[in-house]
């Protein structure tokens, strides 16, 4: 069941997303070489609790960890680790979500780590820009394949190709709600879009082939050829207005 989210709720929906991109935003300034994805999911938990809000992902269907830190050619649900140390050209995808006062906000970037090669660049580049792109189809009247539409085709007609094991989601009152959000699909499918409605659209875009496999952690997905991965997220409402950007990073 799709739902509708009513003008309130989507302020306490924005309040968890804020912490998530004030989050991210320092995330982002601590990235350098040398430093473990641990030492950044530690700092993730800390910061969140004292807003007074939860980790969402950790103990999430038994999720280890407050963060998924997927480094190069991971995808997503990379668990932190002290032996996953930074080093120069090496890219960080880091997916976090926050549940506050019984509402989540979820939101994912990719950050290059220093200075990395000019091919992974111009792939976090156009992943950010399939975000950017199919964040602009979330319109009253829309349907949901018509964000898929816009982000399959940005990474594909740039010689990328879009993960199709893993999906964007509805959130509000649970983490993951329906509807799905593929990041491929047929125009004129899919959910209408609504008022209210609020989506995590996550575009997971390979420098190669599409194929992902899951590690032995049970966890950790990454790249079947072993090419490098971006993801970018944001958490959007359907509006009058337009595209509500709950998880954007200057608000």
């Amino acid at each position: 069941m799709i739902v509708c989210r009513s003008a309130a709720e989507l302020e306490r929906i924005h309040a968890s997303c804020r912490i998530v991109a004030e989050l991210l935003r320092d995330l982002e300034s601590m990235i350098r070489p040398g430093i473990s994805t641990l030492e950044l999911d530690r700092y993730a938990e800390k910061m969140i609790l004292s807003r007074k809000a939860r980790p969402a992902f950790k103990g999430y269907r038994g999720y280890p960890a407050t963060l998924c830190t997927s480094l190069n050619e991971g995808v997503v649900h990379g668990i932190p680790s002290s032996r996953v140390v930074l080093k120069e050209g090496d890219i960080l995808s880091i997916d976090v979500g926050v549940e506050k006062d019984g509402y989540y906000g979820d939101a994912a970037t990719t950050v290059p780590v220093g200075s990395v090669d000019p091919d992974l660049s111009r792939l976090l580049e156009v992943t950010r820009r399939a975000l950017d792109l199919g964040i602009e189809k979330v319109r009253i009247g829309n349907r949901v394949s018509d964000i898929s539409v816009a982000v399959q085709r940005t990474a594909e007609s740039s010689g990328f190709s879009v993960v199709r094991d893993f999906v964007g989601h509805g959130i509000g009152s649970a983490l993951h709600e329906e509807p799905q959000v593929p990041n491929y699909g047929k125009p004129g499918t899919g959910a209408l879009l609504q008022e209210g409605m609020v989506l995590a659209i996550e575009p997971m875009v390979n420098l190669r082939g599409s194929a992902v496999k899951i590690l032995k952690d049970k966890w950790t997905v990454v790249t079947a050829d072993g090419g490098c991965s971006a993801h970018f997220e944001h958490t959007v409402a359907v509006t009058r207005q337009g595209p509500w950007i709950l998880s954007q990073w200057d608000t």
